[in-house]
């Protein structure tokens, strides 16, 4: 079931006033009409924490230490009519009601609808926590028997603030281009035994997705701004056993390409809920190869950039939202915190509201988030099937609400679907039906 977001209000604005607007416009040549021109600007802010933090991935754990500094990078565009806010987090997850949380105060305290504020993360798994847990609560009570911390978490806050308080303030002519790439940093991390189960591991027969999908913003003189990289890859190369603060390998590809560019990339997690990288889960680094993402991702980003010639300052920003609604999986408990993502029909059918978020730039690109770790096989059909010629899915964006796996995937069990879902077969449907309807209506407007 889906439910559609969309408006066009003026008020007191009767239908003879609007004739005769119309018509008046009718008159004025198209030279004479203003063009969007874009305006840009980007801000990096350190999150790092001075002092031990319980460590958000695998079991309880505190940090021990610090191998490398964790940051928001923040994005913020405007095309003089929608203005359009992207921020990027090195940490994990957060809740939906975190996200809600810093949603209103941004829209409160610097105009931002909460529409128009998308918070990703690049699911590192060497960082704090953040906010109250939610789903992770449920799914793996045992990991939360300590109280989250709340003053690291309204130190994250308040840095975002500031960040896109920065942004705002120095916002200045841009342009924008777009390209993609591809990778080998990942691979299907569902292995599947003689029997038909899947457990955590390698499986390179199974579905990836490799391709980058990127965005370069430059300033108005074409010297690079920034970069909006997209990849799906889960932020494991550390393993349990490793306890320092680390980025993982979306951090160090981030810092690479910053280097060589000498500008912020915002490292966009893609749908990565099967898909591991080629080096995961070691005790440290040096064992886990973890500076050879830099080769393995960071210079196909690089190449991808250089490849983008044809930026323009003549862009348009649309905005939408639809609200998928989908079966829960039956007998889970649903946190109270997240009572507005859930629903209960007459029949006493549990369902869970899922937000979708949209970004139309220009008629050429669309991009879609979702508060979920998505089946990567769910958002190549996305893709395949949209009528846009660059389709992006962003994940782990404004939350997280579990695990979405395809149907066929139930077939096979493993943790992905029984202990981090809280969905039925039926929601690889939904959603593929919901975005798609979406994306095919938006491109005939």
């Amino acid at each position: 079931m889906i439910k559609s977001y969309k408006s066009f209000f003026l008020p007191g604005l009767t239908r003879s006033m609007l004739c005769a607007v119309l018509g008046l416009l009718s008159f004025i040549t198209p030279q004479l009409l203003p063009a969007q021109e874009l305006k840009a600007a980007v801000t990096k802010v350190d999150i790092t924490p001075e002092n031990s933090q319980w460590l958000l991935g695998y079991g309880p754990r505190k940090s021990t230490g610090i191998h490398d500094r964790i940051y928001h990078r923040i994005v913020v565009m405007d095309d003089g009519s929608t203005r359009f806010c992207l921020v990027s987090s090195e940490i994990c997850l957060v809740s939906p009601a975190e996200y809600d949380r810093i949603a209103e105060r941004v829209h409160r305290e610097l105009g931002i609808s909460p529409q128009n504020l998308w918070w990703t993360v690049t699911h590192t798994h060497s960082a704090p926590e953040v906010g109250p847990p939610g789903l992770p609560e449920v799914f793996m009570g045992e990991r939360y028997d300590h109280e989250w911390d709340r003053d690291y978490t309204a130190l994250v806050e308040e840095r975002m603030m500031e960040g896109i308080g920065q942004a705002l303030d120095r916002l200045e002519p841009a342009r924008l281009g777009t390209g993609w790439g591809f990778s080998q940093a990942n691979i299907n991390r569902r292995a599947i035994d003689e029997y038909g189960k899947a457990s955590l591991g390698l499986n390179p027969d199974g579905p990836v997705d490799r391709k980058i999908g990127l965005i370069r913003l430059e300033k108005a003189d074409g010297n690079p701004l920034a970069l909006i990289a997209n990849y799906a890859i889960h932020g494991t190369v550390l393993g349990q056993e490793h306890t320092e603060i680390s980025g993982d390998a979306p951090g160090v590809v981030s810092s690479y390409v910053e280097e060589e560019t000498g500008a912020p990339m915002l490292f966009i997690n893609g749908a990565a809920g099967n898909l591991a990288p080629i080096y995961s889960v070691y005790p440290n680094p040096r064992a886990g190869h973890l500076n050879q993402f830099k080769v393995l991702l960071g210079d196909r980003i690089l190449a991808v950039n250089k490849k983008i010639t044809a930026a323009s300052n003549n862009i348009k920003l649309e905005t939408g939202a639809v609200t998928v609604t989908t079966p829960r999986k039956a007998g889970l408990s649903w946190p109270q915190s997240l009572r507005d993502y859930s629903h209960t029909d007459a029949s006493g059918e549990n369902h869970v509201l899922l937000p979708i978020r949209f970004l139309k730039i220009n008629e050429e690109v669309a991009v879609w988030s979702a508060p979920l770790e998505l089946f990567c096989e769910i958002s190549n059909q996305v893709r395949d099937g949209s009528p846009f010629p660059y389709t992006f899915y962003y994940g782990y964006s404004n939350g997280w609400l579990g695990y979405l796996p395809t149907a066929d995937a139930y077939n096979h069990g493993g943790y992905e679907v029984e202990r981090v879902c809280a969905f039925t077969p039926e929601a690889e449907k939904d959603l593929i039906e919901g975005v798609l309807t979406y994306l095919k209506g938006w491109s005939k407007e």
